[in-house]
């Protein structure tokens, strides 16, 4: 019994050959020897369907996938993952499987400047792992992951805002900066939203729609770059009133 890309016999007389599979496969893995591990666990998922170890097999060819590193192998591993939630739905990994789903297309994020498809389809996975598996282990990662997903995304659009400031196209930026705000009010770098959105409403004779902003900068973010400008702000259109 052998796999094209490299003899994987089974030594004759092996009482239990899925386990032989499965553990030379993991071995391999652990080794980051991802074209081997994927030969061994590919053996067993095909030729032991009643094996204790086919799920945990599927999970390690996904795994192998997303060890390559490539986009393409990303691609093939988001359907090993999607494959195991089909057939494994209440498998006791099925959360590291969401997970493992979601991470395929995090490492396939776009730097703000770039296209945010695969940073939406992130949050949208690391959203169903949330929703579907609340007590998991994985919980805290997936939430730390989440929130870099969202950060990505509207640092995406804040860059837009803060061009249209600059570019003095102060609605423009008003519209996206409170988009952005409202779409995630737990923006990591939202100071630096509040004080450009605060600018960009100066701009347009709005002062008192935009000291609000201002108070929260300085309100929420002792440390903000832009802390001691809202100051003088906030001293500013105080005086004016």
């Amino acid at each position: 019994m052998s796999c094209a890309s490299g003899p994987k016999r089974i030594p004759p007389g092996t009482a239990q050959p899925d386990k032989f599979l499965f553990e030379q496969g993991t071995a391999a893995l652990n080794d980051r020897k991802f074209l081997t591990a994927r030969d061994y666990f590919r053996e067993l998922v095909d030729s032991y369907p009643q094996s204790q170890y086919r799920a945990d097999a599927k999970l390690g060819i996904g795994d192998s996938y997303l060890g390559d590193g490539t986009t393409e192998a990303r691609i093939l591993a988001i359907s090993e993952f999607r494959e195991f939630l089909t057939f494994f739905p209440t498998h006791p990994r099925a959360d590291y499987a969401q997970f493992k789903l979601a991470m395929a297309h995090y490492y396939q994020m776009q730097n703000p400047q770039r296209d945010q498809t695969e940073t939406k389809e992130a949050i949208q996975e690391l959203q169903a792992f949330i929703e579907r598996y609340p007590n998991s282990g994985l919980m805290p990662e997936v939430r730390t992951r989440m929130r870099e997903a969202k950060d990505r995304l509207a640092e995406s659009d804040y860059q837009v805002a803060v061009f249209y400031y600059r570019n003095r196209w102060y609605p423009g930026a008003v519209e996206r900066l409170k988009s952005l705000l409202a779409r995630d009010p737990e923006y990591t770098y939202r100071d630096a939203a509040y004080y450009h959105l605060g600018e960009a409403l100066v701009k347009l004779d709005r002062a008192a729609e935009a000291l609000p902003y201002y108070e929260r900068l300085v309100n929420e973010f002792q440390n903000s770059e832009y802390l001691a400008e809202a100051q003088k702000r906030i001293a500013e259109l105080k005086s004016r009133s």
